[in-house]
């Protein structure tokens, strides 16, 4: 866990004196609406459908145990007793009294937490693989990473007006599970030929209206130029961004027209002017770093548990409960678990105050004090000793949060939709529960296998629909809520974008679209080990497409209209 210094408190400390200041200028009408939205946007204060949603950073989500019982006083004493867990691995009230925000601004700062950043047209929370630090396939810990970038890019002053909101994603191993290829910047770290560690940087990723993968602008750039080479990269967009058009203002248009090669080019050009300057990292700031993140206090332990292999034997739940929410750990002995968040019946990625205590006690006992939150909307205790695995399963099906579905249909990555927000063109939660509800069957899930599913309710999407291997989009029809569904989406070192299948379809439509395409698939595989993604890129969209609408692809009068607004949310 990374423990602020004597700047970062004060920094924390001193905004929020700010931000209280500009509210009560705001509230007795000394500051209007126009100049007071810059400054609580800034500081993750929406207007929503029914009130105003505040979102609190938690920094490459990473909790400590401490900070985690603050966010559910929060929860209890300023809103409605829960939580949402967003894919940028931050939290969300929905409900907090405007009056009342620089209060929870203030409890947040005594426990080394802030909501600085987490909207308006800046650098968004750094998000990194919820794994960082113990996947066993780690060249580097991210997590150390993603701190250098989030003091560098915090209160930066180029960076505080940017054409349009910038997010950024590290990846420390070899495996990319943190989205890198659809973020604004993707850096994701590597080797050369001589074993020297770097990083490679791709530009001009993201989601929303026109979701783009990002481009590699530098294979690999030696990591003591880290800062430098990013700030060629947001000097470029924030000279040639477009700001007279919101919806071509972010940095992937400015990739996509000026092409690749000339982006890179411009990049080049300015970095020669920052290269070897005052931002070029050295082992002692990096180390500096490392130094104020706390360590585990790992035990040596053999890789092979008795009590662990004997539970898994005699107890075929708790079995099927390690298969898809237990993952490999760097330390033999030891493993990282995941506290599913998707329940069904209970909104994705939500957790109420009881809930958040629970956890916290759970990682006191079980992981050193500390959590991870992962854009996939779910918690993890990353350093789980094997022959605790079985009491931590037992505790984790009192609270709810047991469900064996990660990786599966089931673990559905959804946003509010339009049960909250203002931008919203339908609701997404209702979808996701039925959906569930359809799938809720665990030999049916495991018969399909890996899926992953994502639930947007609006252009803007947060819950990454354009990247499930099923994407569902919601849409206004003339007035009422439809649904667009994608499929062929995916993560990871081979991300790809979802193709539409064809017509939306009414609400309750979708859970037999989503049985008509499962069946598809698994008469269409070639084996029971063969992916639905997997499926899709081997046969294409048409069969599906055929199986779903029976051969009549016309599309109903009155096209499912997009909306994408200034204060657009992720």
């Amino acid at each position: 866990m990374y423990i602020y210094d004597e700047i970062d408190q004060r920094l924390v400390d001193e905004r929020v004196t700010q931000f209280r200041s500009q509210t009560q200028r705001f509230l007795s009408g000394a500051l209007s609406e126009d100049d007071f939205r810059p400054l609580r946007l800034q500081n993750g204060l929406y207007i929503q459908r029914y009130a105003p949603m505040l979102r609190v950073a938690i920094p490459y989500g990473l909790l400590a145990s401490r900070q985690l019982r603050a966010l559910a006083y929060i929860a209890r004493k300023w809103d409605r007793g829960y939580g949402h867990f967003s894919t940028r691995q931050n939290i969300q009230y929905n409900w907090p009294r405007l009056e009342e925000v620089p209060d929870i601004l203030a409890k947040l700062a005594t426990v080394q937490m802030h909501a600085i950043q987490t909207s308006g047209n800046c650098i968004r929370n750094i998000t990194t693989d919820h794994f960082a630090g113990v996947a066993p396939d780690d060249i580097v810990n991210p997590l150390v990473w993603s701190e250098l970038l989030r003091q560098w890019s915090t209160f930066h002053p180029e960076f505080a007006f940017l054409p349009r909101k910038f997010k950024i994603a590290v990846s420390g191993s070899e495996q990319d599970r943190a989205a890198t290829q659809v973020h604004d910047i993707g850096v994701q770290a590597k080797r050369d030929a001589a074993g020297n560690v770097g990083f490679r940087v791709l530009v001009g990723g993201g989601l929303g209206r026109t979701p783009i993968i990002g481009v590699v602008i530098r294979e690999f750039l030696p990591w003591q130029h880290l800062l430098n080479y990013l700030d060629a990269v947001l000097r470029v967009y924030n000279r040639y961004g477009r700001r007279d058009n919101k919806y071509k203002a972010r940095i992937k248009i400015l990739v996509k027209e000026l092409t690749p090669d000339v982006f890179r080019q411009k990049v080049e050009q300015e970095w020669a002017h920052l290269e070897n300057g005052p931002a070029t990292l050295i082992a002692d700031e990096v180390q500096r770093i490392e130094q104020r993140f706390t360590r585990p206090s790992y035990l040596k332990l053999d890789a092979h548990v008795p009590e662990h292999a004997a539970a898994l034997a005699r107890d075929q739940a708790y079995a099927k409960w390690v298969q898809r929410n237990v993952h490999p750990h760097k330390m033999p002995g030891y493993a990282a678990v995941t506290l599913s968040l998707k329940k069904t019946g209970v909104p994705p990625g939500d957790a109420t105050a009881d809930q958040m205590d629970a956890v916290a006690d759970m990682a006191d006992r079980y992981s050193f004090g500390e959590l991870r939150v992962s854009h996939e909307q779910n918690l993890i205790l990353a350093d789980v000793r094997q022959a605790d695995l079985h009491q931590l399963w037992q505790k984790a099906r009192e609270l709810g949060f047991a469900t064996p579905n990660i990786g599966m249909i089931t673990n559905i990555i959804c946003c509010p939709g339009g049960d909250f927000c203002s931008l919203a063109n339908a609701k997404s939660i209702p979808v996701a529960e039925a959906i569930q509800r359809r799938f809720d069957d665990l030999d049916y899930q495991y018969d399909i296998g890996e899926l992953d599913l994502n639930i947007s309710g609006c252009m803007n999407a947060c819950g990454h629909h354009h990247v499930g291997h099923v994407g569902i989009l919601g849409v206004d029809k003339q007035g009422a809520e439809f649904y667009q569904i994608s499929i062929g989406g995916s993560q990871g070192n081979h991300a790809s974008l979802g193709k539409v299948l064809g017509p939306s379809v009414s609400q309750d439509e979708v859970p037999d679209v989503m049985e008509k395409l499962i069946k598809l698939y698994l008469t269409r595989r070639d084996s029971e080990v063969e992916r639905f993604i997997d499926v899709v890129r081997r046969i294409g969209i048409e069969p599906f497409k055929e199986h779903v609408y029976g051969g009549h692809h016309k599309r109903p009068a009155g096209r499912g209209r997009h909306v994408a607004v200034a204060e657009a949310g992720g």
